[in-house]
């Protein structure tokens, strides 16, 4: 589900020149669409969605969401205007909400603590596969026969895939393999869930390391295949093959790797889910330098290999750190609530940005408008990186006080 989740919101960066050449679209417009537009109802449908996952069936409400998002993005491929194709999108968004969520609590519990961090790095294979997919069945489909095709084909996948979830998906009990000290009587309030997250330093900084992480990854990568096929000089059947493969193996061996590594490294120290992201993005700035400045398609396929495989270490990160830091029963809202702050500041404004940039530069550099736009991201990198490491000083402290109190 995740694949198709990922898939069908990445179709837009994909085949985002054909698209913005058939509905006159500036880069701007585009940006606002797959950022914006799309993180606004994607982020904040996430919480009432996540309250209701909580008290009824997570894998029901996971189907019901692949439904609407794999519906809207077959609508996608009939829109004839910038205002059909943005409320199309929009509702892609509305549906994708509903989908990781869930997934992160059923999967915790599925696996004890001690497997948790390489079961969602699995789990997190999604978006390199479903972005992979994506590249070579979007970019081949749309060579033949258009984008549109594209976009309803894929989409209509999805529909066939929510028999899938309503008959395999099993709903396990929730904390059923937490400690005894983990559960609590009684179901956690929306008030109460919101509260802790909020007054909790770690998770805060969690979600806003990983936004401003995400700012990169999400505004470089709606315009990865744009500026590919613009200022490279790739071509659309190329990208179907050679960007495939960056993606499926750069990004998988990211979440493959990064999971292993934060089982392996947490066991000694809760500093690990911060300093591990923190790391992988200082060897990550000269390799998407190296990316943008390229002169030609493959070298600089060669450098987003690199990048691609530093840029993702943060999501199982992040993501395992809240599932561990919270109750069982409070699970799909926190998870919520950490999409919700690090969507709206990496989907929401990160391509939102990229194509303002873009717009701005066009007047100056008419040629490599877009190339400009995607340096300006490397100081969001030292952001992230000082976020993360403000984050591992938490950590440290928490252990601290834990360790105290136990004594």
């Amino acid at each position: 589900m995740y694949v198709l989740n990922f898939l069908c919101r990445q179709l837009p960066a994909i085949l985002g020149k054909q698209i913005e050449d058939s509905l006159h679209l500036t880069d701007g417009q585009f940006g606002m669409i797959t950022g914006l537009y799309f993180a606004m109802f994607y982020t904040f449908i996430s919480i009432p969605i996540g309250y209701l996952a909580d008290r009824t069936s997570r894998s029901k409400v996971l189907a019901l969401a692949c439904a609407i998002w794999s519906g809207a993005t077959m609508a996608c491929g009939m829109a004839v205007g910038y205002v059909q194709f943005a409320i199309s999108f929009v509702v892609v968004g509305f549906g994708e909400a509903g989908g990781v969520p869930p997934s992160y609590a059923i999967i915790s519990d599925y696996f004890p603590p001690s497997r948790r961090g390489s079961a969602l790095g699995i789990f997190n294979l999604g978006p390199p596969i479903g972005a992979a997919l994506g590249v070579a069945f979007g970019a081949s489909i749309a060579a033949s026969y258009g984008w549109r095709a594209a976009f309803i084909s894929l989409g209509a996948v999805g529909i066939f895939a929510v028999l899938g979830i309503l008959f395999i998906v099993r709903e396990p009990p929730k904390g059923g393999l937490d400690s005894p000290a983990a559960m609590a009587t009684g179901k956690a309030g929306f008030g109460a869930t919101l509260a802790n997250f909020c007054t909790k330093p770690s998770l805060l900084l969690a979600a806003f390391a990983s936004g401003a992480n995400q700012f990169v990854t999400y505004g470089m990568g709606y315009f990865v295949v744009i500026f590919l096929l613009r200022e490279k000089g790739m071509t659309l059947k190329e990208v179907a093959v050679y960007y495939a493969l960056v993606l499926a193996v750069a990004m998988s061996g990211s979440m493959f790797v990064s999971g292993r590594l934060l089982d392996w490294f947490t066991k000694r120290s809760k500093q690990a889910y911060a300093l591990l992201p923190a790391i992988s993005l200082v060897f990550a700035i000269p390799f998407y330098i190296g990316f943008v400045w390229a002169p030609v398609w493959s070298t600089a396929l060669l450098f987003l290999s690199g990048t691609m495989f530093l840029n993702y270490f943060y999501l199982t990160s992040s993501v395992t750190l809240v599932q561990q830091e919270v109750r069982p029963d409070q699970r799909v809202m926190s998870g919520a609530l950490l999409l919700l702050v690090m969507n709206f500041i990496g989907l929401g404004l990160g391509p939102t940005y990229v194509g303002a940039a873009s717009d701005f530069f066009h007047a100056s550099f008419p040629h490599h408008a877009l190339q400009m736009a995607l340096y300006t991201l490397v100081p969001f990198y030292v952001i992230a990186i000082v976020l993360f490491l403000c984050l591992a000083r938490v950590l440290r402290r928490e252990s601290r006080t834990a360790g105290e109190k136990v004594q």
